[in-house]
């Protein structure tokens, strides 16, 4: 494609955070260490968790970018990045989560396959850019449809990121076409992240920001966006990135009976402890994100000091010294929320976290429940064990 490539090796990649845990190199999967993920409200760009499936894109002329917008539409368009830059620019903040984030602990139950995650396979950031809504009006689609003249239904991505799942063709996910046209669902072509530019990891010139749904339909290096009768057809929508239950293995499986994951359900995690922490006994802080999908806030984390047995309820905020109130106007509707507590230890003991989200989801309790073979959406209770060190004195 004119001004950018989709390199054949891995010799021209970005430099990387040193902090940053690499789960896999080539491909570069990394997160960040989780006591980082609690330190703003807003995860700085270099900490950002590190999603690729191929080589990083290279720009060579951002002049000669552009975006084809084809299907079944009645005026195909080449957009250039000035006609994004043209449309109003919005800013959104939402949190993108891989759909694999927690798979480590999963897989202790039973193995699973993919890029091993602890919990810091997701991140909040402020998008920038143009929503798509607006995009697709370029081209004659109104706001709000749910389907065109031609019968397109679904609107495809196709990224210029070259992945071995496609045999070397591009990356590409779709979302529903009433998704894309609705303003309210907040769908970005995005050019911008926490106030600057793109970088190459995450999508430089232009990617799709899709809120509340798993990362993997928030396709970077967009180069085409077609209007489909049907569901894209590529590997990670057919193929993978779907809920199994637990009875079903690689020998029984059938990737025709389940529909792509979109939304994530409800989750959240500990970030100030580790798995495992020895310490002295008094005072211990207790501080974490909860998070849902679909634009459902958090209506409530409930910490446990004894293993589940007793709850009480952690303290929620957004932007210090807002107060946070889950759908009110104030509130990022996208974003994850932090959380803190406090607790008095005196000896060993399994701290506990759960959310509920503003439509009463909770998550489960066991990691059994929600086994599946590709390690997908762990969402159960998140556990760490504190091992108190009494002192001698």
């Amino acid at each position: 494609m004119p001004g950018i490539r989709a390199p054949s090796n891995y010799s021209e990649e970005p430099p990387r955070h040193p902090a940053l845990k690499i789960n896999a190199k080539e491909p570069f999967n990394a997160e960040p260490p989780r006591q980082a993920l609690v330190s703003s409200y807003v995860t700085p760009t270099e900490l950002f968790y590190k999603r690729n499936h191929g080589p990083i894109p290279v720009v060579d002329d951002i002049e000669r970018y552009s975006v084809s917008v084809v299907g079944l539409i009645e005026k195909p368009r080449e957009l250039f990045m000035k006609d994004i830059l043209n449309l109003p620019k919005y800013n959104v903040t939402a949190t993108l989560q891989c759909a694999g984030n927690r798979r480590t602990a999963m897989s202790k139950t039973r193995t699973v396959k993919g890029v091993g995650w602890d919990v810091s396979a997701l991140g909040n950031a402020i998008w920038g850019g143009a929503k798509l809504a607006d995009v697709l009006e370029l081209v004659g689609i109104p706001k709000c449809t749910s389907v065109t003249p031609a019968g397109g239904k679904h609107v495809e991505f196709v990224s210029v990121d070259k992945c071995k799942e496609e045999n070397g063709g591009p990356y590409k996910a779709s979302i529903p076409l009433i998704q894309a046209t609705n303003p309210e669902a907040d769908v970005l072509l995005a050019y911008e992240m926490n106030g600057e530019t793109l970088n190459r990891d995450h999508g430089y010139p232009l990617r799709v920001v899709v809120p509340g749904v798993i990362g993997a339909r928030s396709v970077k290096w967009l180069d085409t966006i077609n209007i489909d009768s049907q569901v894209c057809q590529g590997f990670f929508m057919q193929k993978d990135y779907k809920m199994f239950p637990p009875s079903v293995n690689w020998d029984n499986i059938d990737w025709s009976t389940r529909r792509p994951q979109m939304d994530f359900p409800v989750q959240s995690a500990i970030c100030s402890l580790e798995d495992v922490n020895v310490g002295r006994n008094g005072k211990i802080a207790i501080k974490g994100y909860a998070v849902s999908g679909g634009g459902r806030g958090i209506e409530r984390v409930d910490i446990s000091t004894d293993g589940g047995k007793t709850w009480k309820e952690a303290s929620r905020y957004q932007k210090p010294g807002t107060q946070y109130i889950a759908d009110d106007d104030k509130s990022d509707k996208w974003a994850w929320v932090l959380f803190e507590a406090e607790a008095d230890v005196n000896s060993n003991t399994v701290i506990v976290a759960k959310a509920v989200d503003t439509a009463a989801n909770v998550q489960p309790e066991k990691v059994e429940d929600v086994w599946n073979l590709r390690g997908i959406l762990n969402t159960s209770w998140h556990r760490v064990l504190v091992q108190v060190r009494h002192s001698s004195m």
